[in-house]
């Protein structure tokens, strides 16, 4: 139980992020485009209802993820929205009625399974609830100014598959400090409450970068392919994720022998993003959104 529960939610949280990036990305599509990371674009979303249906699946993977890190360590939590690259296109296949080609099938039978093999392998283990200062300002600093360098190399790139995988790990680095940030937050409010919760400077950390987040990705989801920008933040997500589980939350995983079971999880995963974000399906969804 003490891992089945944190795995539970974090599957439905990945599975509600696929839904969400896949509602969010169609109508990003939609409105007017920019060279620039446009704030307006905001403005414009709001106005659309299946954005918003896709930012209650958001707020539903926010939930659900939460109570993931408050039960389970950042480096089983985390590693698991690796399924969201899979997840978002088959989704996507069958909301424009295509079939995933067995190839497809492969691909992500490969995700799955490397998922499975690495974890296994990794065996992750500790739940440390607090994290100095003093380990929080090294690991902020050096994630922001990741995030800048690579917004302002997107920002000279123009439009398509550079751009949007710029931005997507960007993205990922968002996110992946997003969940850092929860986790001791939601320690905070489920140990002292809810006062200790809203005064916490992790609470509004979290806040401002699970918007950055959500700001970065809807230009990501703009300004290229959709197999440009998810595996990016998938797999983004999940590597940074665990680098910070290590680092600041001491969680502590199998060296050894064991760095092979978890190199091949690493090649499946890859093989498998690698050979979803190349599908002709995808190439062709991308293309029947932007067509006039």
């Amino acid at each position: 139980m003490h891992i089945l529960l944190p795995v539970f939610f974090a599957l439905v949280s990945a599975l509600s992020n696929a839904v969400a990036t896949v509602l969010q990305r169609r109508e990003a599509l939609s409105v007017p485009s920019s060279a620039g990371l446009r704030p307006g674009l905001m403005l414009d979303l709001l106005r659309r209802p299946l954005w918003l249906a896709g930012i209650a699946a958001v707020i539903a993977a926010g939930v659900c993820q939460a109570l993931a890190l408050n039960t389970g360590a950042l480096a089983i939590v985390q590693p698991l929205f690796v399924l969201e690259l899979p997840l978002a296109l088959i989704i996507s296949a069958i909301v424009m009625r295509r079939g995933l080609p067995r190839a497809g099938w492969l691909a992500v039978a490969c995700v799955v399974v490397g998922l499975g093999v690495a974890l296994a392998a990794l065996s992750p283990v500790g739940n440390r609830t607090q994290v100095p200062v003093g380990r929080w300002l090294p690991a902020l600093a050096i994630g922001a100014g990741a995030v800048v360098v690579l917004a302002v190399t997107a920002l000279r790139r123009p439009e398509g598959r550079t751009r949007a995988a710029c931005l997507g790990v960007a993205t990922a680095i968002s996110y992946a400090l997003t969940a850092a940030l929860m986790k001791e937050a939601t320690h905070i409010l489920d140990d002292q409450g809810a006062g200790a919760f809203f005064t916490a400077w992790q609470t509004y950390a979290f806040a401002v970068t699970g918007g950055s987040a959500l700001f970065l990705l809807e230009n990501a989801l703009q300004a290229g392919p959709l197999v440009a920008s998810q595996p990016a933040i998938t797999l983004g997500d999940a590597t940074v994720s665990l680098a910070l589980g290590v680092t600041l939350y001491e969680e502590h995983v199998r060296s050894g022998w064991w760095l092979l079971p978890q190199l091949l999880g690493l090649v499946l995963i890859a093989f498998g993003a690698v050979a979803l974000a190349r599908m002709p399906l995808t190439e062709s969804l991308v293309a029947a959104d932007k067509a006039p």
